[in-house]
C-alpha cells in the first residue's frame, strides 16, 4: 500500500452566492489589505465594493493595493508589504485571479519578515532562506477558474528574467477561500480558455508526476473530466452557470492536486517563456507546449497518459487534447505571435532548469536538456 501525507487546511466556501457568506464567516483579522490587479474589472463589476461592504458588516476595515500585473512582479510584492505594514493590516485578501491571490500570499510573507522577497526563494538567484516569521493570514476570493491557488500554498512571482514558484506549507495556504462561480461570468471567452487549460495542466501534470498519490489521482482525473466536458461550454457562453460552476470545481480540484502531488517540468518551461515575454499569458504558453510535452511522455508512462485519454472519452490523449483546444478556440496559438523568437529557445530551456529545476525532478522519467529543447522546438510556430 502506497504511503502519503495529506494536508489541505484551507476552509473553502464553494458555490453560487457564497461571497455573501463573508458577512457572517469568521475572519482572521480586523483590518485587511485587499490585493487586486491593475485592471478595471474588480471595480467595474462591483466585486471590490461588495467585498468591502461585506467586511464592514463585521466591523473589518480594509485597504486596497491595486497594482498587480498578469505576470506579478517582485517590486509589487515589496510595495504591497510596505502598504500592509504602514496601515497595520493583520490579514491579506487576494481578490481576483491567480496573479492577485499569488501576490497576496507573497505580500503576507513580506509583511512580517525582513529583507527582500528573493531572499526566501529557492532557485535562480534566490538565497533560499527560511521564512522564520511565517506570514499574515491569507484569504482568497477567486473570480477566475485557472490556477487553483485558492486550494494550495503556492505563489509564482517574476524578478526580471526569473519566474519562480514558492510557498511554505506552514503559512501560505489560505485560511479561507471563496469560490463563487457568479463572480466568473464576466471573464471573456479567450481568458476563460487560457485559465481553464492552466487548471487542466495542473491536473494532468500532477497525474503523471512521480509523487502522485491515490488522493491526487482522484482529484486530477475528475478535474480533467470536468474540464473536457464543461470548459467548451463556458468559453462559448460565459453566462452558462452550470458550466461555470463545474469549471470552477475542476479548478479547485486542480489546486488540491497541487497540494497533494505537483506540477512537472511543463510549468518550468512555460515560466521561462513568460519570464522572457511578460505579455505571454501563462495558460496560452502551456497550451502551446502541451502536445509536444505530453507526446514525449506518452511513450514513457503510457498507462497514465491512456487513463487521462479515457476520462476524456478518447483512446489517444494527444488527439483528445487537440480536440479540446479546437473546441475552445485556442488550437492555433503561435509563440511567434507573442514575440518569442526561435533563437531564444536554447536560453529559455536553460532558464527553466536554472530557475525551477526542482520540477524536473518530479517528471515521471528524467527529461534531459536535449529533450526539453526538442519540446520547445517542436512547439514553436
Amino acid at each position: 500500500m502506497q504511503s502519503f501525507d495529506y494536508y489541505i487546511p484551507t476552509k473553502i466556501l464553494f458555490g453560487p452566492g457564497k461571497l455573501n457568506q463573508l458577512a457572517t464567516e469568521k475572519l482572521p483579522g480586523k483590518k485587511a489589505l485587499i490585493v487586486i490587479s491593475n485592471g478595471t474589472s474588480m471595480r467595474k463589476y462591483g466585486y471590490l465594493e461588495r467585498v468591502q461592504a461585506l467586511l464592514a458588516e463585521q466591523g473589518v476595515e480594509s485597504v486596497v493595493y491595486d497594482k498587480i500585473l498578469p505576470n506579478p512582479i517582485v517590486e509589487h510584492v515589496m510595495e504591497g508589504a510596505a502598504v500592509a505594514k504602514d496601515n497595520q493590516c493583520d490579514f491579506v485578501i487576494g481578490l481576483g485571479g491567480g496573479s492577485s491571490i499569488d501576490t497576496a500570499k507573497s505580500i503576507a510573507i513580506m509583511a512580517v519578515n525582513p529583507g527582500h522577497y528573493w531572499d526566501y526563494i529557492h532557485g535562480g538567484s534566490g538565497k533560499g532562506q527560511p521564512v522564520a516569521n511565517g506570514a499574515l493570514p491569507i484569504a482568497a476570493i477567486t473570480t477566475t477558474a485557472g490556477t487553483g491557488t485558492e486550494a494550495d500554498p503556492w505563489t509564482v512571482i517574476t524578478n526580471k528574467d526569473e519566474k519562480i514558484g514558492f510557498g511554505d506549507l506552514s503559512c501560505t495556504f489560505p485560511v479561507l477561500s471563496v469560490v463563487d462561480p457568479e463572480l466568473m461570468v464576466s471573464v471573456p471567452p479567450q481568458l476563460t480558455a487560457y485559465q481553464g487549460f492552466d487548471a487542466f495542466f495542473h491536473a494532468a501534470e500532477g497525474y503523471i508526476a512521480n509523487i502522485a498519490t491515490p488522493v491526487s489521482d482522484i482529484y486530477a482525473l475528475e478535474s480533467i473530466r470536468l474540464l473536457n466536458e464543461y470548459l467548451p461550454r463556458a468559453v462559448k457562453d460565459g453566462s452558462d452557470m452550470e458550466a461555470r460552476g463545474y469549471v470552477a470545481l475542476a479548478n479547485t480540484l486542480s489546486g488540491m492536486v497541487e497540494s497533494t502531488s505537483s506540477c512537472t517540468s511543463e510549468h518550468s518551461l512555460e515560466h521561462a517563456l513568460s519570464a522572457f515575454h511578460h505579455n505571454l499569458t501563462h495558460g496560452a504558453g502551456l497550451i502551446m507546449l502541451s502536445k509536444a510535452y505530453f507526446g514525449h511522455f506518452a511513450t514513457k508512462v503510457p498507462d497514465r497518459v491512456s487513463t487521462m485519454a479515457k476520462v476524456m472519452g478518447h483512446d489517444d490523449f494527444i488527439e483528445a487534447l487537440g480536440a479540446l483546444q479546437e473546441q475552445c478556440g485556442v488550437a492555433d496559438l503561435k509563440m511567434s505571435d507573442f514575440g518569442v523568437k526561435e533563437d531564444e529557445l536554447e536560453a529559455i530551456a536553460k532558464n527553466a532548469r536554472e530557475t525551477m529545476g526542482f520540477l524536473f525532478t518530479l517528471d515521471p522519467v528524467a527529461l534531459t536538456e536535449d529533450d526539453a529543447l526538442a519540446i520547445l522546438r517542436a512547439s514553436y510556430r
